[in-house]
């Protein structure tokens, strides 16, 4: 019997790639495309798929709120997203409203086939380098046992910009960021412009300043 999949994305062009990639492979069958979040949860209505191929950032509903909407409503159809964004809270938006799978679209031809069938068995699977940062997360103290005796600033935080912070006052550029976290460089520069906003100071040295005069970076 085969695995019924449904893609929903904006873009034509990476929709008709991923239907030819499809094509002829045993077992998986493209019986839908949706364009937003509305005709994603439409289809998976009407066409009942068994995998939603979900992207994140779409025109007027977007694939988290989707996601959400569609294993509220029908929780045996798998969802998993494949986007350009490798960001912990995109990552964990996601799990949290329902997908099963988190992979960069990047992901070869292997990789997607074999997410399809381990989301439509019901197991979780992860792209290598977002399961490794996971279990990074994981393994880590938390960032929120460690802001609660932070000055009131850094509650706006999330855990991971407090982490960031934390190594950005041990003088670590991006580079070394996104190394150390396996992020992307351009995450990495959102996350700092996002804290520099949220600390209201102009630049990284006052970013250094204030998160030193409140013991960040004394210890690697």
């Amino acid at each position: 019997m085969s695995i019924k999949v449904l893609i929903a994305d904006d873009h034509v062009f990476y929709r008709e790639g991923v239907r030819a990639l499809l094509s002829n492979v045993p077992n998986i069958e493209v019986i839908g495309e949706a364009n937003n979040g509305e005709e994603a949860i439409a289809q998976a209505r009407d066409l009942q798929p068994n995998v939603i191929l979900m992207d994140l950032k779409m025109p007027g509903m977007n694939g988290i709120d989707a996601t959400r909407r569609i294993h509220e409503a029908q929780p045996d159809i798998g969802v998993l997203v494949i986007t350009m964004f490798d960001d912990d809270d995109s990552v964990f938006a996601a799990m949290r409203a329902g997908a099963r799978g988190y992979l960069l679209k990047d992901a070869d031809k292997d990789e997607v086939v074999r997410a399809i069938v381990a989301v439509e068995r019901g197991e979780a699977i992860f792209s290598p380098a977002i399961a490794q940062r996971m279990m990074q997360y994981f393994a880590a103290p938390s960032a929120a046992s460690n802001k609660k005796n932070q000055p009131e600033e850094f509650a706006a935080l999330t855990e991971r910009e407090f982490e960031i912070l934390g190594l950005i006052a041990q003088g670590h550029n991006n580079l070394a960021i996104a190394s150390k976290l396996s992020l992307s460089i351009k995450t990495v520069q959102n996350y700092v412009s996002s804290i520099l906003t949220k600390l209201q100071v102009a630049d990284r040295a006052q970013a250094i300043v204030r998160a030193r005069e409140a013991g960040l970076g004394q210890k690697d």
